[in-house]
């Protein structure tokens, strides 16, 4: 049987969160210190530990067949790689910041300006986009640094909360790209290596939707069934069972983090009591 090689971050946040993911998937990955490859022990796969910058090209030429890798990498390293699927993690945006007392804030502000990035390529088909020139100073780490020893005038960074920002008295002016964590594959996978790609795949959305939900229980007089039903936004109707105590039932449905305050507050109002809320482990649709 094959084995499909996926690369992650060799350290940082991907790093530990890539692993994370895959333990929640039931993938166990017996790793040694310093390795820079190990296998996992119940499921056909081998994980590559690889410089970040490194693994679009490692990907591209088979070397590995995935990848977990942020979207801003790839699109900064233009590789032939497939995007199969978002994971919702490690979230930012790759955006333009100038010095918060600069109060021209407009992109034509940007024309004959110094910018300092670690990510040359996306800035220069921004620059290209809007018809702008600027003269890009490429560093390889502390960009939000740039502008206060004078080596630029502006920077283009990836931005999460903007606290370092903030710290080096830089305020965010405009998103080129948003980012998150993705699993990027091959464009040349064999058919038994799509086959375990699928499975892989089936695992981490039974995680995601999970991650995405919550279970909820509530008590609800029986002549409030039908109201409080219409007020859940599921897609088929919410398990109800009779209660000990004589005209009240208990109500079972997964709602949406998103919508969950919101749906909860309804609730109430619509006489639900006793509401109990579980987290979910995994979600199979």
């Amino acid at each position: 049987m094959s084995t499909l090689k996926i690369a992650i971050q060799k350290s940082g946040r991907l790093h530990d969160q890539s692993l994370k993911l895959l333990r929640d998937c039931g993938i166990y990955i017996d790793n040694g210190s310093e390795q820079l490859k190990a296998s996992a022990a119940n499921f056909p796969i081998e994980v590559l530990y690889l410089r970040n910058s490194d693994i679009p090209q490692y990907v591209e030429d088979g070397v590995a067949d995935l990848a977990i890798i942020g979207e801003n990498t790839l699109v900064e390293k233009q590789k032939e790689v497939v995007i199969l699927q978002k994971l919702g993690f490690s979230k930012c945006r790759l955006s333009m910041a100038v010095p918060k007392n600069q109060e021209d804030t407009s992109l034509e502000w940007f024309n004959g300006k110094k910018i300092a990035t670690s990510y040359p390529s996306s800035l220069s088909t921004f620059l290209n986009e809007n018809n702008l020139e600027a003269e890009i100073h490429q560093i390889s780490g502390s960009v939000e640094i740039a502008p206060n020893i004078g080596l630029a005038d502006a920077i283009c960074d990836l931005v999460s909360s903007g606290s370092t920002l903030f710290k080096n008295g830089l305020k965010e002016v405009s998103t080129i790209l948003e980012s998150e964590a993705c699993l990027a594959s091959n464009k040349n996978l064999s058919e038994e290596k799509k086959q375990i790609a699928d499975q892989l795949i089936f695992r981490i959305n039974a995680v995601i939707r999970a991650k995405q939900s919550k279970y909820v229980l509530m008590n609800v007089p029986n002549n409030k069934i039908e109201e409080v039903s219409s007020l859940l936004p599921v897609l088929k109707s919410p398990t109800v069972l009779p209660l000990a105590m004589g005209g009240w039932s208990s109500l079972h449905t997964v709602i949406d983090e998103e919508e969950f305050w919101d749906v909860i507050d309804k609730l109430k109002q619509a006489g639900a009591e006793g509401i109990l809320v579980v987290p979910i482990e995994k979600m199979i649709a």
